[in-house]
């Protein structure tokens, strides 16, 4: 195969790694950023749910002092299958929406949440979605 086209074939393939685009923001649009939402669930492996006291905690010690500026939460209740038992429970979910610079601080902020929560509470994963938006504040 010619250089040529190895070359193009290696970059063909290579920008579907590639980070997707960032929204272009219309004037008035605010600037881009991520919207980063956790689903953060309240049911704890072998005794009862997360207790209110328990929550204020985390959300005093790690939640606030990460997103000084910032956040918003929902109460949501869902069901999730447990990949190890393949059993799906129901349980009350706490939901983080927050929207941060789109930079690699602000993921790196998020994944600490993430970490805390599941070494405090036992669990196996927190759910993360992130979107790309237009924000203004």
């Amino acid at each position: 195969m010619p250089r040529s086209i190895l070359a193009l074939c290696l970059l063909a393939g290579l920008t579907g790694c590639s980070e997707p685009p960032r929204p272009a923001c219309a004037p008035g649009l605010g600037s881009a950023v991520a919207v980063f939402t956790l689903l953060l669930g309240k049911a704890i492996p072998g005794r009862t749910d997360l207790t209110d006291a328990e929550w204020q905690s985390f959300l005093d010690t790690t939640v606030t002092a990460t997103l000084p500026n910032g956040y918003t939460l929902y109460d949501g209740s869902g069901g999730w299958m447990n990949p190890i038992t393949h059993r799906t429970i129901q349980e009350g979910t706490k939901i983080l929406l927050v929207a941060l610079p789109d930079v690699p601080a602000s993921l790196a902020a998020i994944n600490r949440i993430r970490t805390d929560y599941q070494a405090r509470f036992h669990q196996q994963l927190v759910g993360m979605i992130v979107a790309p938006a237009c924000a203004t504040f």
